[in-house]
């Protein structure tokens, strides 16, 4: 080698650069987004989402303020009022609301319907479901993929045939029609979800059970229903809060003498206009059960929602 060769400096390229480790302005984006990332994980993201949930949970504030303030102060005001003023707080409207035999026989009415409707479909979807996953019959694939047709079938389109099927076997303006209605009508995703919930059950687990001497039935329900109860949960979740959220078909097919609690209170608006003192405790109460059904069964639902999303 010569001298000169030695004395001369080598120049890292391009290539060199790269093969260390990145080109500078790669690195410098990535280490900027790595910052942002790590920010937005901390403390800055708990604060946005403290935010979004309590703007998310401001209508049911003034829903519930609303409720306790008295008809000249709720026309006087809007309920943030009550913040300077806490002596407009009463619980009078609530008073008046257990007086209103209207409200409080829809709230009976509402109960009738939802919660024959939600069991039926908790238990027929179970059966079906575990039917679908686990028992041989000829044409299961057939039947399970014509319940899967069912799913896209909008509820609009069998208003008009099954009210003549329900006036013909008189049954129309009825529980028991509201109660079919609603288990036709919640049949088809019960039994897809629990089927492919029931489908995820270990095989070894259900032949261990058959060769202990477990038939159907026994199978069914010391094995399959327990490991499908947060499914099953959050099933029962969902159904429940569809029926008593219900407006249309309980417009249609319900008693109009004892109509449930959201025809109850669509009735007061048309008949008093602006009555507010009945319809926000009206309305608050409505919430009230299915957010306590929603707490009891919490932790069965999420522990239904993340197996789901693991699977």
């Amino acid at each position: 080698m010569s001298a000169d060769s030695a004395d001369t400096p080598v120049t890292a390229g391009p290539s060199a650069s790269a093969g260390a480790g990145g080109t500078g302005p790669v690195r410098a984006r990535a280490s900027v987004a790595s910052r942002i990332a790590a920010r937005t994980g901390g403390g800055v993201m708990r604060v946005v989402l403290v935010l979004v949930g309590l703007f998310w949970l401001m209508p049911t504030v003034g829903l519930l303020l609303s409720s306790l303030r008295s008809p000249a102060d709720i026309n006087a005001s809007g309920w943030w009022e009550v913040f300077t003023a806490p002596a407009q707080l009463t619980t009078e409207n609530y008073a008046r609301l257990l007086r209103n035999e209207t409200i409080t026989d829809s709230l009976l009415s509402t109960i009738m319907i939802t919660v024959p409707a939600t069991v039926l479909v908790v238990v027929v979807g179970s059966l079906a479901g575990y039917a679908f996953a686990w028992m041989e019959f000829p044409g299961r694939d057939w039947w399970f993929l014509a319940v899967v047709g069912l799913l896209v079938v909008p509820v609009q389109v069998a208003l008009v045939p099954v009210s003549k099927l329900f006036g013909t076997i008189g049954i129309f303006e009825t529980t028991t029609g509201v109660v079919l209605f609603h288990v036709a009508f919640g049949l088809p995703f019960a039994i897809f979800l629990l089927r492919n919930f029931f489908a995820e059950i270990p095989r070894e687990l259900l032949e261990a059970a058959r060769l202990d001497g477990a038939g159907e039935i026994r199978l069914f329900t010391r094995v399959v229903l327990p490991l499908g109860g947060p499914a099953i949960a959050s099933l029962g979740i969902f159904q429940f809060l569809w029926v008593w959220n219900d407006m249309l078909i309980a417009l249609i097919f319900a008693d109009s003498e004892s109509p449930p609690i959201t025809v109850a209170l669509q009735q007061q608006v048309r008949q008093f206009g602006n009555n507010i003192d009945v319809l926000a405790p009206g309305a608050f109460v409505s919430m009230l059960i299915p957010l306590a059904v929603f707490f009891a069964f919490q932790r069965q639902f999420v522990s239904g929602v993340m197996a789901g999303a693991v699977k």
